[in-house]
């Protein structure tokens, strides 16, 4: 079995990406350049863990937005799957396939996971918090699902 997930640490560059969303949106981590960005990575749609931590950040996207910070998710999950996700959670922000996992290798949260004793490959749940000038500011490895929203506050 692969390693574990090993993701990028805190004073790297972030890798920029460029993917399109499932409503046609063009995302690019240059074109935040200038502003934080809360870069989230979770296993999977309509999850309850996955859906407890959107749901989270649509709650107070406004009070991030508000102190300057851009919300980014990314999962494996396809377009389709984002769009019933996305539409039935309101969630305010773009959500990003990468089935290809190009992006998540990028940044490192791709590996061999553990649960319930059983082995897996699979995405290590992880924020990044990327600061005006590109440069990873604070890395999440294990995201408080429900309280994220505060976690990405207090390291402002």
């Amino acid at each position: 079995m692969a390693a574990k997930p090993q993701p990028l640490e805190a004073g790297q560059p972030a890798p920029d990406f460029t993917a399109t969303t499932f409503s046609g949106e063009t995302v690019s981590l240059a074109d935040y350049r200038g502003r934080r960005v809360a870069l989230y990575f979770y296993p999977k749609d309509n999850t309850p863990g996955c859906t407890r931590q959107a749901r989270n950040l649509r709650d107070n996207w406004e009070t991030l937005a508000g102190r300057g910070v851009v919300v980014i998710g990314v999962s494996p999950d396809r377009d389709s799957s984002h769009e019933k996700f996305a539409g039935k959670h309101l969630l305010p922000f773009p959500l990003v396939a990468d089935p290809d996992r190009d992006i998540i290798g990028a940044y490192g949260v791709w590996g061999s996971r553990m649960n319930y004793g059983r082995a897996f490959m699979g995405l290590q749940r992880t924020t990044f918090l990327i600061g005006p000038d590109g440069i990873i500011e604070h890395v999440f490895k294990r995201p408080k699902v429900g309280d994220h929203a505060a976690e990405i506050l207090s390291k402002l």
